[in-house]
C-alpha cells in the first residue's frame, strides 16, 4: 500500500513533509505553538542537519507519514537538550551518532479513540485482520515500521553506530514487539506528553526485522 524513501532537501516534497508535521505537531497535537510556525509549516534549525524520510500511499501518491534522523552537527541532539540522559551516555563521542525525530502519520490512519499509541502512553493494540479497525491499526504500524526501515538503512550505508530516540511509551512498546531493542538511556520527562529517552546500537539491529515494502 506504501512506498517509502529518503528525500533530499531541494526536493518539493519537502515543504509537503513541514506541513504534514505541522497538522500532526502545532494543529491536532499541540506539541509545537501554532504562533512559532507561520504558514502552516513546523520546522526547526535541525531540519537541515537531518535526512527525511516519507511514506506515500500507492494509490494516490498522497504524503501520510514522515519522519528524520538527525545527524551530528554543531546544534548537537534536541533529546541532550530537552531530557536528562545518563552521565555515561552523555560522555560518548557522538560523531557517528544520530537521532530518530519527528515521527509523524497522518491523522487519517489514527481516526479513532486508541489509534494514537504512538504519541501516548498507551499498549498498541494487537493485529486481528478481521477488525476494519484493526486492519487501520495494521497500517499505522506498517508505516512507522516502513520508515523506521529506511532510517536503519541509512544508519548503515552512512556508518552511524547508535541512535538516540525519544519516545512515548505506545512506540516503544510497538519497536520492542518487532525485535528493535532500544535500551532507556534517562528519566522519563514531560515533553509533548511523558516521554523517555534511549539508544539503540545500529549493529545490534537483526535487518530482517524489517519486511520488504
Amino acid at each position: 500500500m506504501f512506498d517509502f524513501k529518503k528525500i533530499f532537501h531541494d526536493d518539493p516534497l519537502l515543504n509537503e513533509v513541514y506541513r504534514l508535521r505541522y497538522k500532526v505537531y502545532c494543529e491536532e497535537w499541540g506539541f509545537e505553538r501554532q504562533e512559532d510556525h507561520p504558514g502552516g509549516i513546523e520546522r526547526d534549525e535541525f531540519d537541515e542537519h537531518s535526512v527525511h524520510f516519507v511514506a506515500i500511499r500507492k494509490v494516490d501518491r498522497k504524503l501520510i507519514g514522515t519522519t528524520r534522523l538527525i545527524l551530528h552537527s554543531q546544534f548537537g541532539f534536541p533529546i541532550e537538550k530537552h531530557c536528562h540522559i545518563n552521565e555515561d551516555v552523555l560522555t560518548y563521542d557522538k560523531v557517528h551518532w544520530g537521532e530518530i525525530s519527528r515521527l509523524a502519520v497522518s491523522k487519517e490512519f489514527r481516526k479513532r479513540a486508541g489509534d494514537d499509541s504512538i504519541y501516548k502512553l498507551e499498549y498498541p493494540i494487537l493485529h486481528d485482520v478481521n477488525s476494519p479497525f484493526q486492519e487501520r491499526r495494521k497500517n499505522e504500524n506498517q508505516i512507522v515500521l516502513g520508515l523506521y526501515r529506511c532510517m536503519y538503512r541509512e544508519s548503515l550505508e552512512s556508518g552511524l553506530t547508535h541512535l538516540y530516540a525519544v519516545m512515548a511509551k505506545g512506540l516503544f512498546i510497538l519497536t520492542k514487539r518487532v525485535g528493535l531493542n532500544f535500551i532507556q538511556v534517562g528519566t522519563e520527562i514531560e515533553y509533548h506528553g511523558i516521554r523517555t529517552p534511549y539508544t539503540i546500537c545500529i549493529q545490534e539491529i537483526d535487518g530482517r526485522i524489517f519486511p520488504d515494502q
